[in-house]
């Protein structure tokens, strides 16, 4: 490590252990309320898309000044505003919306999955594993069909377990920064 970042580093110990201290509480909000964790996600995402949507709509029409070709820009634009809308509205529909768009995927993947072993079976090594990755993708795809709400709860608690071990480990990082900071 360079030198004098890790002086820089040392130095700034507690700002690394407000980050990993609020990384817990994060993490602890995640684990112990997923709703709320879930909720708020979704509104985030609202807001990223609103913001992302006016500026391709801004972008869209300074482009039909300049060129005239701007209509997929524009339409790309004011579909992230109507998503974000719908998505502010529709916090929790959203969510299992998303989950149902992933179990889409899950499905339709694990089934092109086991077309494509059953296709390779006998010309080439490894057809049972992708066969096999097939069945996980479709199971998992089922379960997202069958227990949606259990699945976007699921998801809140990986984004908190995540949360709480990057923050441990941000506050232990500091804590060592302290101890150089003080010698």
């Amino acid at each position: 490590m360079n030198p004098d970042l890790g002086s820089r580093l040392a130095n700034n110990w507690w700002a690394l252990a407000l980050r990993g201290g609020l990384a817990i509480l994060f993490g602890l909000i995640a684990l112990f309320m997923p709703d709320v964790t879930l909720t708020t996600l979704m509104l985030l995402f609202a807001a990223y898309m609103l913001l992302g949507g006016i500026l391709a709509v801004v972008a869209g029409i300074r482009a039909a000044e300049r060129h005239g070709r701007s209509m997929p820009l524009f339409f790309e634009g004011a579909l992230n505003i109507l998503v974000a809308i719908l998505a502010a509205i529709w916090p929790d529909q959203t969510i299992v919306a998303i989950v149902y768009i992933v179990g889409a995927w899950a499905l339709l993947s694990g089934g092109f999955l086991v077309v494509a072993a059953v296709r390779m079976r006998g010309n080439a090594q490894g057809e049972f594993l992708l066969g096999l990755l097939g069945v996980l993708a479709i199971v998992f795809g089922v379960v997202l069909f069958v227990w949606p709400g259990a699945a976007a709860v699921a998801f809140a608690w990986w984004i908190g377990i995540f949360a709480l071990l990057f923050g441990v480990t941000m506050v232990s990082l500091a804590m060592r920064l302290k101890k150089r900071a003080g010698a």
